[in-house]
């Protein structure tokens, strides 16, 4: 439980690395990458698995890599959205359950849910447990006006944003996820990518 929210608190982001659409016809993998925090101000380490582009696999990776690591004093997972590697969906209760950490998922654009449901219906056969895992992740918080949403379990909304705002240096998102996004698109194309 988080009684007070520190400017060093102990946090992991994650995002994936970017894939092509010859890629996702092949089934081929696309790099995650966690960036290990205190707040905003001191990188502490990184972590790395392999995804599966349209793949199943993103909620494991992400929990095997908080759990595997060296770094046990962590606080928080936050996530840049909750799809990696195209619709390779995060069950946020069930990392939040499995790593017995709260989880924060920001995102910048509210995402339009029934064309998203439309997308899998169209192109997975598993679309339904995908779309049942989109519907059951927390609702939609608008912590700034039309530029900034969370999506929170484990913790109450207020603390979520006393967390984002502590882990954010520049701009609207949290230190970990830019750096997170860099390094990932880094590792796929040769060169980091603006967030």
């Amino acid at each position: 439980m988080i009684r007070k929210v520190k400017p060093q608190i102990r946090v992991v982001g994650f995002d994936d690395g970017t894939f092509s659409f010859s890629s996702k016809a092949n089934q081929r993998k696309t790099v995650l990458v966690g960036v290990v925090m205190k707040g905003s101000q001191e990188v502490v380490g990184v972590l790395s698995r392999w995804i599966t582009v349209d793949g199943t696999d993103a909620t494991k990776a992400i929990t095997d890599a908080v759990l595997e690591s060296r770094f046990k004093d962590l606080r928080v997972i936050l996530l840049k959205g909750i799809t990696y590697a195209g619709f390779n969906v995060v069950d946020v209760e069930r990392l939040h359950r499995e790593t017995g950490l709260p989880v924060i998922v920001v995102v910048r654009k509210k995402p339009n849910l029934s064309a998203m449901v439309d997308a899998l219906r169209k192109h997975f056969s598993d679309a339904d447990e995908r779309i049942n895992l989109l519907r059951k992740s927390p609702p939609l918080v608008e912590l700034i006006p039309k530029k900034l949403y969370v999506q929170v379990t484990g913790i109450d909304e207020s603390t979520a944003g006393e967390i984002v705002r502590v882990t954010t240096k520049t701009g609207l998102i949290p230190e970990p996820l830019r750096l997170a996004h860099m390094m990932a698109s880094a590792v796929m194309t040769g060169e980091s990518t603006r967030e």
